[in-house]
């Protein structure tokens, strides 16, 4: 049984068909990218998936459990985590704060403990603070977790979202144009990145992305968008070659 099924999904708006028919089947531990022109649906899946938007038809299951229609609160506590195109972090909290925020879940207080501060609590929050720490380290960014995370730079913020994501404990982590803005270096350490928190974290990984030579370099797997529609999906270096593809998306 793969991770994630998605069958027939589709949505409309008002008379759009915004994305028709999508099919996707993600296998544990795979790393698979979602690729297309701009406009061809792909954020619009990751907000179905996510429970943003809920679908006009199909299904979405993860793990066997039937997520369709459910909200993105359940959806997260069910075990889908995902980034945003455009960064969104808590800018005037520290970077540390900012992945504590994704372990509220895992670690809870009542509102008198917090208040008066009892042993617990600062049990708790010394809890709290070891977990971020060592979910920081892997991406490099302990010693900035005093920093506000507005003081990041550009590349660091988008690996700190990644971070925060990562510390809902997800099954499914969800990376929208995770590349978006970062210079050739940064997308290389982005790389091995990914590839060790699919490892390290034994993590399922759906990414859109733009960057052909970062898709070509970690997706074992693609899926093709166009037009709302499913153009191509297979083996990435298949999918790449597929002349439908180079024709509708990359303009050869």
């Amino acid at each position: 049984m793969a991770l994630l099924e998605i069958k027939n999904l589709g949505i409309s708006f008002g008379g759009l068909h915004a994305v028709d028919n999508f099919n996707a089947s993600v296998e544990k531990g795979c790393l698979y990218g979602l690729i297309g022109p701009n406009g061809a649906g792909k954020t619009t899946v990751f907000n179905m998936v996510t429970g943003v938007y809920k679908p006009t038809c199909g299904t979405i299951h993860l793990d066997g459990k039937n997520l369709t229609g459910k909200n993105s609160i359940q959806i997260n506590k069910q075990g889908i985590a995902r980034t945003f195109q455009n960064i969104r972090l808590f800018s005037n909290m520290s970077v540390l704060d900012n992945v504590k925020l994704g372990l509220q879940n895992q670690i809870k207080y009542s509102v008198a403990q917090g208040i008066f501060h009892s042993r617990s609590y600062k049990r708790k929050e010394k809890e709290m603070d070891e977990k971020a720490i060592s979910i920081l380290k892997v991406f490099g960014l302990e010693n900035e977790y005093n920093y506000l995370a507005s003081n990041l730079p550009y590349g660091k913020q988008r690996k700190l979202e990644i971070a925060r994501a990562l510390a809902t404990t997800p099954k499914l982590l969800l990376l929208d144009e995770p590349a978006a803005g970062m210079n050739p270096n940064e997308t290389g350490e982005l790389m091995d990145t990914i590839r060790f928190v699919r490892d390290e974290f034994d993590m399922t990984i759906l990414l859109i992305e733009h960057d052909m030579k970062l898709v070509a370099g970690i997706c074992e797997r693609i899926s093709v968008l166009n037009f709302g529609t499913e153009l191509a999906s297979g083996k990435t270096e298949q999918v790449l070659n597929d002349p439908r593809v180079i024709t509708a998306y990359l303009g050869e």
